[in-house]
C-alpha cells in the first residue's frame, strides 16, 4: 500500500506531459495535481485500466469528464501511477442535478462491456450488491441495518430492465463548480440496469444529502423506479451491516432513506 504522502517521481510526471516537480498534494486524497494533470497511485491495475478506458469512452455534453491521459509512449500506467485531466469543483448536495447526471452518464455508457473483475470482487460493497439482488445470502447484523433489510426485502419484485455498466458511487464522486455541468472524476462499476445508478444517487441523497421524498417522486417516470430504489436502499443497508467500521450516523441516515423508499413502494 502506498503512502498517501508519496510524491509521484519526476520521470512519471514528465511521461504524462507534466512538470517534473510532482506538483502539489490534493486535499483528502492520495492524488497530486501537476498543472492541468491529476496523478493518482495505482492500487488495482485491472480496475485502473478499466476506469481509464471507461472515462475515455464517455462522451456526454452534460458532464465534465476527467479524461484519462496517456503517457508519451501510449500507456495508461507509468511507474505505478495514472493520470487524468484536472476537473474543478467540490462535492455539493444537489439532489436533482446528481440524479440527472446519473441518467446522462448511463445513457452514455450503454455500450461499455462488463468488466472482467466484477465477478471476482469480494469487498463489502460487492457482497452487499449481490445480497440486495438476491444472488447471495449472508447474515446481516440486525443492529447495523439487518433489521431494516429484513423488513424491506419482502417487497422485492422481478426487474426486467437490461443490465449494463452502472456507477455505484456517483453522488460521492460528482464535482460541482457554480453553473458548470457536473464533473465526473471516477467510476465504480456494477453490472445492473443503468437506472440503478440513478436510484443509488437518490438513496444516498436521502440518507446523507438532506433530500426529501419529493426528490424520488420527481424521478418517478424512470422505468422500474420503485423497485430500483428498493434495491439501492437494500444495497446500502447490507453494506452498512457488513462493514465493521460503519457508524451510527450512517445508519441513522439509512433509516431515513428506508422510510422514504418504503413510502413509494
Amino acid at each position: 500500500m502506498r503512502s498517501t504522502l508519496e510524491r509521484p517521481p519526476g520521470h512519471v510526471c514528465s511521461a504524462f506531459g507534466g512538470l517534473a516537480d510532482g506538483g502539489e498534494p490534493m486535499p483528502d486524497s492520495a492524488a497530486w495535481r501537476c498543472g492541468d494533470l491529476v496523478l493518482k497511485p495505482v492500487t488495482d491495475k485491472a480496475r485502473t485500466l478499466w476506469t481509464a478506458r471507461a472515462l475515455d469512452y464517455v462522451d456526454e455534453p452534460g458532464l465534465r469528464v476527467a479524461k484519462p491521459v496517456r503517457s508519451t509512449d501510449g500507456r495508461w500506467i507509468v511507474g505505478g501511477w495514472t493520470a487524468s485531466r484536472f476537473v474543478a469543483g467540490s462535492a455539493e448536495h444537489r439532489g436533482d442535478a446528481s440524479v440527472l447526471a446519473a441518467v446522462k452518464l448511463h445513457r452514455a455508457t450503454v455500450g461499455l462491456p462488463r468488466p472482467d473483475f466484477i465477478a471476482a470482487r469480494k469487498d463489502v460493497d460487492a457482497v452487499a450488491d449481490r445480497v440486495a439482488w438476491e444472488e447471495l445470502e449472508v447474515p446481516l447484523d440486525e443492529t447495523k441495518g439487518g433489521r431494516w433489510f429484513e423488513v424491506l426485502a419482502g417487497a422485492r419484485r422481478p426487474i426486467k430492465l437490461p443490465s449494463q455498466v452502472a456507477h455505484g458511487e456517483l453522488l460521492a464522486g460528482l464535482l460541482f463548480d457554480g453553473d458548470a455541468t457536473p464533473g465526473l472524476v471516477d467510476f465504480v462499476p456494477y453490472y445492473r440496469p443503468g437506472e440503478y445508478g440513478a436510484a443509488i444517487v437518490a438513496v444516498d441523497a436521502l440518507a446523507w444529502g438532506g433530500a426529501t421524498r419529493e426528490l424520488v417522486e420527481r424521478w418517478a417516470h424512470l422505468p422500474e423506479w420503485p423497485q430500483l430504489l428498493l434495491r439501492a436502499v437494500l444495497f446500502r443497508l447490507a453494506a452498512n451491516a457488513l462493514n465493521p467500521r460503519s457508524t451510527r450516523a450512517a445508519l441513522d441516515g439509512l433509516r431515513v432513506a428506508a422510510r422514504e423508499v418504503s413510502g413509494v413502494l
